[in-house]
């Protein structure tokens, strides 16, 4: 389970521009990565559009938003067209990066029990140590309160 001060762990994933993006070679920058759970429903597009509506302001913090989840590289081209996202999606089709991240868990939909991604945000610093984690994330003012905690401790 990753935790604030931990490393950031790395890894290299296929992003929505058709290229492989590798965390560690962002070091230098402030790294907001969002882990969520379905490309195109209603709770992910609310959040996603929210760091979309924030999107200067971080690139203003020498922040990137990067978010990811196992849908494909493809289904993630479109939700940034229909969305107009400014940023990247990384694809993590097996779920690896899900699991060492520890966003994996149990839920139940409709009385039945699957795997799936909880949402979470985790802030990375420029340094490539996580220096916030936000687990069971609410869509509902949680862009407000990551931009307000790289405004105030990694600036």
């Amino acid at each position: 389970m990753v935790k604030e001060g931990d490393q950031a762990i790395d890894f290299t994933l296929e992003a929505s521009n058709g290229n492989k993006v590798t965390l560690s070679e962002l070091k230098g920058q402030n790294v907001v990565l969002f882990f969520y759970p379905k490309d195109q429903t209603p709770g992910c597009t609310k959040e996603a559009c929210g760091f979309r509506d924030a999107y200067r302001e971080f690139e203003e913090l020498d922040t990137v938003i990067l978010g990811i989840n196992k849908d494909s590289v493809a289904s993630h081209q479109k939700f940034i067209e229909k969305q107009e996202l400014p940023f990247l999606l990384l694809s993590d089709p097996d779920g690896e990066i899900c699991e060492k991240y520890g966003v994996i868990k149990e839920k139940n939909m409709f009385g039945k029990k699957r795997l799936g991604i909880e949402r979470s945000t985790f802030v990375i610093d420029k340094d490539g140590k996580i220096a916030k984690v936000y687990r069971k994330v609410k869509v509902t003012g949680h862009v407000e309160e990551v931009l307000q905690f790289v405004k105030d401790y990694l600036q």
